[in-house]
């Protein structure tokens, strides 16, 4: 084991965000990049886009469930999380190559259906990416103890990739996306393999819940504390989702771009005030408030503020500045929507058993995304008004605070 794991340095946490970065990376470059390559290079329509999409919580569903049951009993090549990791982030790096070749790869398979290509390339990317978040994230509850310590841990995870995150929209924006693309897949590579040969992983987790949680060996599960905290989340990944995936509806109305390109570089530049934002808060605002007040007051807080960006965006944007300024006051919300919430499930589950309940959590992300992708997008493309889709944003990032006023702070409640 490293010193720096031991004494639990910064360095040590910038190197256990690492391959969660990794795959952090690969869904902006794939938010930045998919639809724009798919309405602007292969003309799908905004219904089609959402189809394609839809191929990511499908994956989710599937990989990040199965993946972190097998990883809390697995143990091979030197680690419990290690080889997800080491087997999902080769495979992500190589399907983003795919994505600007979708073309090509449709005429070498004698595939004429794009959609088809498209579909199993994002099939594949997602599963790849699921393939490995869930251990990402697992592994910072494993290796750290309980309480300022993984906060700490779930917050720097939000900073560095959050950080890496602003660079790939920064990237799209300034040279394009297909260098984001390219570039892309080599970060991927490397924050995914080289990290994990440095990480201590042991070999025996103990449950960091009380022993009068025990009975006949098993941990008492707040299941309704639970299902509520999922169903709160899951309203805030409705509002998000739709944003990721028809913001290039709203662009194009909107703000009345010159061409492709600018689309682009609208889209990207949003999105990397947003994850500025994103990255900053967790350990700078969102960790010190959180010691104050506690972690769902802070997370409560700052989803009541996104929401109230979103409404504003969607009555009062009608140039870029005024998009990205609203941006500003919306990621203060996304900086709290992938941090705390990780932070608050690991405290209420039984540490032996992190990989399965963040799975099960992550179920909370990728319905919604699949909702989105499958239900809204046929909304959205008979929306005359695309600013509609920042009202459906506002409106479930709402509910989601109402919601998350249910969630106790204490463990398993």
């Amino acid at each position: 084991m490293l010193e720096i794991q031991k004494k639990l340095t910064n360095s040590f946490y910038i190197l256990l965000s690492l391959p969660a970065t990794a795959m952090g990376f690969a869904l902006s470059v794939q938010i930045s990049a998919l639809s724009w390559i798919l309405g602007t290079r292969y003309n799908l329509n905004l219904e089609e886009i959402g189809f394609v999409w839809a191929a990511g919580p499908l994956a989710g569903i599937f990989g990040q469930v199965i993946v972190g049951l097998i990883s809390d009993k697995a143990w091979f090549w030197g680690g419990r999380r290690r080889p997800f990791v080491l087997i999902g982030g080769p495979l992500a790096a190589l399907m983003l190559i795919a994505l600007p070749n979708i073309d090509s790869i449709s005429s070498v398979l004698g595939i004429s259906n794009l959609i088809i290509v498209a579909l199993i390339v994002a099939l594949t990317l997602d599963l790849s990416i699921n393939i490995s978040f869930n251990p990402t994230r697992s592994i910072i509850a494993d290796v750290t103890p309980e309480g300022i310590a993984r906060t700490k841990g779930y917050t720097w995870m939000q900073t560095i990739s959050g950080f890496f995150g602003v660079m790939a929209y920064l990237i799209g924006a300034t040279v394009g996306n297909y260098t984001l693309i390219y570039s892309g897949s080599l970060i991927v590579l490397l924050f995914s393999i080289i990290p994990m040969f440095f990480i201590y992983e042991p070999r025996e987790l103990v449950s960091s819940v009380d022993n009068d949680q025990k009975v006949a060996g098993e941990t008492k599960t707040n299941w309704g504390q639970l299902l509520t905290l999922f169903t709160a989340h899951g309203f805030s990944w409705i509002g998000v989702q739709t944003m990721f995936v028809f913001i290039i509806a709203f662009v194009q109305q909107n703000l009345k771009p010159l061409n492709n390109f600018e689309t682009g570089q609208f889209i990207s530049i949003s999105f990397a005030v947003l994850n500025t934002v994103g990255f900053l808060v967790p350990v700078f605002l969102l960790e010190p408030v959180s010691e104050k007040i506690g972690r769902i007051k802070v997370h409560i807080i700052s989803i009541f503020i996104m929401a109230i960006g979103y409404f504003f965006i969607a009555y009062t944007v009608f140039s870029s500045f005024m998009l990205y300024l609203l941006m500003l006051i919306v990621g203060i919300g996304w900086g709290a929507i992938v941090s705390l919430p990780f932070a608050i499930l690991s405290e209420k589950v039984d540490k032996t058993r992190m990989g399965f309940f963040m799975g099960i959590f992550n179920l909370s992300v990728v319905i919604p995304q699949l909702l989105v992708s499958l239900f809204i997008g046929g909304i959205v493309q008979d929306m005359a008004d695309k600013s509609n889709i920042f009202l459906i944003s506002g409106i479930s990032l709402t509910v989601s605070g109402f919601l998350w006023l249910l969630v106790k702070e204490k463990n398993n409640g």
